[in-house]
């Protein structure tokens, strides 16, 4: 089963892709404990686009959300952005306090936490971010 969305690069368009999710949940018969952290690593992984991949003020471009369920849950975003492999940053240093700690990368970190693999590749000026969950039904 698959079923994708396609929002601009505007953060007006997360509250979009939060009705999809609750839309997937239910097709894909989701728990609610796993759909909040489903939530929450499209909400870090797409803000990240919508933050970093454009110039200011480029709103129009499409960022493409692939959800498909076989015997695993795959999330897969495709943007146009500038080039960035967030698999290949370094985990944040956790056991330093806020202050001692620098900003950047928690985000993706806790990405890695919730999900069981997260593969990144660049093709045809594409950013295509894969993150992969087995979850029980």
């Amino acid at each position: 089963m698959q079923k994708a969305l396609s929002i601009k690069n505007d953060i007006k368009e997360l509250n979009r892709m939060n009705l999809f999710l609750e839309e997937v949940g239910k097709d894909f018969h989701l728990e609610s404990s796993f759909l909040v952290k489903l939530n929450l690593v499209l909400e870090e992984a797409v803000s990240n686009i919508i933050f970093y991949a454009y110039k200011p003020g480029e709103v129009d471009r499409p960022i493409d959300i692939i959800l498909s369920y076989t015997d695993l849950l795959a999330v897969k975003l495709v943007d146009k952005g500038k080039p960035f492999d967030p698999t290949k940053r370094a985990n944040p240093d956790i056991t330093l306090s806020l202050e001692e700690r620098p900003i950047g990368g928690l985000g993706i970190f806790l990405i890695k936490q919730i999900m069981d693999e997260v593969t990144y590749k660049r093709e045809n000026g594409q950013n295509i971010l894969i993150m992969k969950k087995r979850i029980k039904v």
